[in-house]
């Protein structure tokens, strides 16, 4: 079984929005900053959890995504399964077509065995487990979001109208008026 990248970017985009979401929702700006995960990415990954209705997301100003349910009430399995990640060490997908036409291989019934203690695994860590170990380990988590905002505190200059023709046609027109 090999856990691609959309598990594992999964589960830590949930570890960072679990660390930090106290301080309201977070941004997936802020997440993809800290964690060097591409936006467009993340998005994908957040639309499949809130379908699967681990994260909620608030529009707007100050928006952003929140846990569904508690930290501890969400497990590394349902992340993983969220995000169509399948938790499978079997050569045919559980299919027990090994070699074609309902043939199963040798090791099949290893392969499945190893499945189950996975899920099991996986089932028993919770993501306010992998919180608290990312705090134990001094994680500090800032107040504010590192990610900067498009509100500038310079003031606006002012536009300024010149009146001038803005086609070819309006400044010919100019021209024939003199």
């Amino acid at each position: 079984m090999r856990l691609t990248t959309k598990g594992r970017f999964a589960v830590t985009a949930m570890i960072d929005l679990g660390l930090r979401q106290e301080s309201g929702p977070v941004t997936l700006a802020a997440i993809s900053q800290r964690q060097q995960i591409s936006l467009s990415y993340l998005e994908q990954l957040f639309g499949k959890l809130r379908r699967n209705e681990l994260v909620e997301s608030t529009r707007g100003p100050g928006g952003g995504y929140t846990l569904a349910r508690k930290a501890a009430d969400i497990t590394v399995a349902d992340i993983i399964v969220s995000v169509d990640e399948p938790i499978d060490a079997t050569q045919c997908g559980g299919k027990e077509n090994c070699h074609g036409e309902g043939a199963r291989c040798m090791t099949h019934d290893l392969w499945s065995s190893l499945n189950v203690h996975m899920v099991d695994f996986l089932n028993s860590v919770s993501l306010q487990k992998l919180v608290d170990d990312q705090l134990a380990k001094g994680l500090t988590v800032e107040d504010k979001p590192s990610v900067k905002r498009a509100i500038s505190a310079m003031p606006m200059k002012q536009m300024v109208r010149v009146n001038t023709p803005n086609s070819v046609f309006a400044l010919g027109n100019a021209f024939s008026k003199n």
